[in-house]
């Protein structure tokens, strides 16, 4: 028999396959992109070759080939442990939990219209909330201040003593009817809450039992002075929070960030190293940062930490006081749009699968490869701090 030639290849006349050749080694030789080119000879050798004796030179250089690519593994493990990625956060990454049901959800987001009347704001909140449990989303996404207009002066007005209880708190208390009713888990957003003569920017989780799992107070206040375009310091009013939030429910552990936050990525990193599958940030960017930076953030935290991110705009009213951007958006974790909208009001859906997390961080193993003899990211008040369902 003689061997079939096929395709060139760079620096040898021929590639060639033998009809005798096991068809492992067929495959093999038809791949010698992904094989060292010391499985080729040329075709002068090939057709001299009898069965056997390609045979054997294909068996030789593939059995070199195996021990080269064992031997660059062992370097790398051992370049890895010099380069002690492990001390590069600390305390050291948490493995990504088991998500319930699979990891595979619907998720909804209520890019919602606000108005001044906070009645009102609440009815339809509720409106929207049981419309997307009614069309099968099992975590839902609500804006930021969506109970008042966004402004220094509403926010004493509108505020709500959570931690009084839930008839306190005509916000909260609808959330947790409207979960509990629709068994959905709901990320609220925020709203002003006051609490011991201090105003906070508040996002509450619910289970799907009605049950307060979680309470997030927006760490980073918004105060920023871009001349001619716009001014706002959030902390004229309000006060910083002073942890983060991490908690388990039934649709993944979900982490929490309000607005402003998503433009630190040392809490996004600190929320990737413990274990959080999704990051929701309800925002209400403007006009000017809005168009720049908004969806630029939302992909750089997502591919940074190879993770789910969601954010959450108030619709647009062009006669308030503070006109927001919209765009509300669900990002993947290699930094794929799953879900947007334009800037009126609007529920957007996605279906996330969380065994994506695992897949990007096989294709680029960033966890592995980080530098932790030359950085670490501290994580000051991680102790036992992810809460359960």
């Amino acid at each position: 028999m003689r061997a079939r030639l096929i395709g060139n290849v760079p620096g040898y006349i021929t590639c060639c396959l033998h009809p005798c050749l096991p068809q492992s080694l067929q495959l093999a030789a038809a791949s010698p992109g992904r094989l060292s080119r010391s499985l080729l000879c040329s075709s002068e050798q090939a057709l001299s070759y009898s069965s056997s004796g390609i045979l054997q030179h294909l068996t030789d250089s593939v059995s070199r080939t195996l021990h080269l690519r064992k031997a660059y593994t062992r370097s790398i493990v051992a370049m890895a442990s010099d380069f002690q990625p492990h001390m590069a956060r600390q305390p050291p990454s948490e493995s990504l939990p088991n998500a319930p049901n699979g990891g595979k959800y619907k998720l909804a987001v209520c890019q919602l219209s606000v108005t001044s009347d906070k009645a009102a704001n609440i009815a339809h909140a509720r409106q929207k909330i049981e419309a997307a449990a009614d069309s099968g989303a099992q975590l839902i996404v609500l804006p930021e201040m969506w109970n008042c207009p966004y402004s220094n002066d509403s926010f004493p007005t509108y505020a709500e003593d959570i931690d009084a209880g839930l008839e306190a708190s005509p916000s909260s208390h609808m959330l947790s009817e409207v979960a509990r009713k629709k068994k959905v888990t709901i990320v609220g957003g925020s709203i002003p809450e006051r609490n011991d003569g201090k105003l906070y920017n508040t996002c509450c989780v619910f289970d799907k039992n009605g049950e307060l799992k979680a309470k997030f107070r927006k760490i980073h206040l918004f105060d920023i002075d871009i001349p001619g375009k716009i001014t706002f310091k959030e902390s004229d009013t309000l006060t910083p929070g002073e942890g983060l939030c991490v908690v388990d429910t039934d649709v993944g552990r979900i982490a929490v960030g309000i607005c402003y936050d998503i433009r630190f990525p040392e809490m996004a990193m600190l929320y990737s190293a413990r274990g959080a599958h999704i990051i929701c940030y309800p925002g209400a960017f403007n006009m000017t940062t809005g168009p720049l930076h908004w969806e630029l953030l939302q992909k750089a935290r997502a591919v940074d930490n190879q993770i789910f991110v969601v954010t959450c705009s108030p619709a647009r009213d062009t006669e308030a006081g503070y006109i927001a951007w919209g765009h509300s958006t669900v990002v993947g974790p290699f930094g794929e749009i799953l879900a947007t909208t334009e800037h009126e009001e609007a529920t957007i859906f996605a279906d996330i699968d969380y065994s994506q997390l695992d897949t990007r961080r096989q294709n680029m193993p960033l966890e592995s490869q980080r530098r932790g003899d030359l950085y670490h990211l501290i994580d000051v008040t991680r102790k036992d701090t992810v809460k359960s369902s």
